[in-house]
């Protein structure tokens, strides 16, 4: 579907942008943007977003052609994406416990420390994906 298809650009792109410029406080690049990039409901609204996108682009392909394997990385990207920002989300909240919860909160910290590198990942792979929609592994 086309519309999915869009919708996993925009997603992706939008995470990982926010993933690499956005995780600073005080960026010059995020304050001049006119959409709430620093709010914690935006980022859990795409967090969302890109997480049900990128399983929905696994059972519904863009081209005819390899039905897993041609959405396999826009997907996977996304619900990475999505998962980074909501997990963001929950360790910014101050009500949240900062103790370690157990292995997916150690995972988690450890996918935090290269959120940097994987923002740049996600918007390549946006770009990458926008470019050539019917490329095997994109």
């Amino acid at each position: 579907m086309i519309q999915l298809y869009f919708l996993s650009i925009l997603c992706n792109g939008l995470s990982g942008y926010i993933l690499f410029a956005g995780s600073e406080n005080g960026n010059k690049m995020v304050e001049k943007t006119q959409f709430p990039l620093n709010n914690p409901t935006f980022y859990l609204v795409l967090g969302i977003i890109s997480v049900v996108t990128g399983f929905l682009k696994l059972l519904s392909p863009t081209m005819d052609g390899v039905l897993i394997l041609g959405d396999l990385l826009p997907s996977v990207a996304g619900v990475i994406a999505g998962i980074l920002l909501i997990f963001g989300i929950y360790r910014q909240e101050p009500s949240a416990n900062m103790k370690a919860a157990g292995d997916l909160d150690r995972f988690g910290i450890k996918l935090m420390l290269f959120r940097k590198a994987i923002g740049i990942a996600l918007m390549i792979t946006a770009l990458v994906h926008f470019l050539f929609p019917s490329a095997l592994f994109l």
